[in-house]
């Protein structure tokens, strides 16, 4: 009886043993989370350091968005006249302007304008853009031109507007301005608008860059700035102006 009561004594004792050991290792683990929790106190303190920092930042923007949309406005501005001298030529049929595209050109647009250029045609650069098409049913790639004179890109521009598109051996060339792309996406916004104005009959035009004054009844407006806003105001003057003439 004595020796089971002692068994069940040591059998306790090396119990209380592992608990004590068990008990050591969960101090140490113990020690080890409150360490890290430290040092996540710290990061968590960086972190609010730089958010606050990006806050005062960011609290900074929105007095500067107006400069920074002047100053957005004036490099497409900047862009925009720096392309002035650049006139696009579509569908000209390919291998038509040879090996020398300035020549080509000097002769096709007299032709195309009736035009008389003085001083003669001069050219920085030109050429086609991209590469050349292996079949002749494919499109043909634009030739821009870089006038050596300011002027004579705006009067061959001009007369193409007024008397464009031309014809060459069948094929229909047209002429275009040459423009940034904010630009060209803002002129692309005004294609429901034209129409919409050619279906009401009403004389426009595109002004450049990128700019639709309508005279009707009364003065000028001026849509140039919200090309959707505009065609629904057309649209439904349009309908209303159609409504009152069957009407009456």
């Amino acid at each position: 009886m004595a020796d089971r009561i002692l068994q069940e004594i040591a059998a306790e004792g090396r119990r209380l043993e592992t608990m004590d050991s068990r008990i050591s290792e969960l101090t140490v683990a113990s020690s080890s989370i409150r360490a890290d929790i430290a040092g996540f106190r710290d990061t968590v303190h960086n972190l609010d350091q730089r958010l606050t920092i990006v806050e005062d930042h960011v609290a900074v923007l929105p007095g500067q968005e107006a400069e920074l949309r002047s100053l957005r406005i004036k490099v497409i501005d900047l862009e925009d006249r720096s392309r002035g001298d650049n006139m696009h030529l579509f569908d000209v049929p390919e291998h038509k302007e040879g090996s020398d595209v300035k020549t080509f050109l000097k002769n096709l647009l007299p032709e195309l304008t009736g035009l008389e250029y003085s001083p003669p045609l001069e050219f920085q650069r030109a050429h086609m853009i991209g590469p050349l098409h292996k079949a002749t049913s494919d499109k043909p790639q634009p030739i821009i031109i870089c006038f050596l004179r300011h002027e004579q890109a705006r009067q061959t521009i001009l007369a193409a507007k007024s008397e464009g598109p031309y014809s060459l051996e069948g094929h229909e060339i047209r002429v275009a301005a040459d423009f940034s792309r904010p630009t060209n996406e803002k002129r692309k916004a005004f294609l429901a608008l034209r129409s919409q104005l050619r279906n009401l009959d009403i004389k426009y035009g595109l002004f450049e860059p990128a700019r639709i004054p309508w005279t009707y009844l009364i003065g000028v407006i001026d849509f140039g700035v919200r090309a959707w806003t505009t065609c629904f105001f057309v649209t439904m003057v349009g309908y209303l102006f159609t409504t009152i003439c069957l009407d009456g």
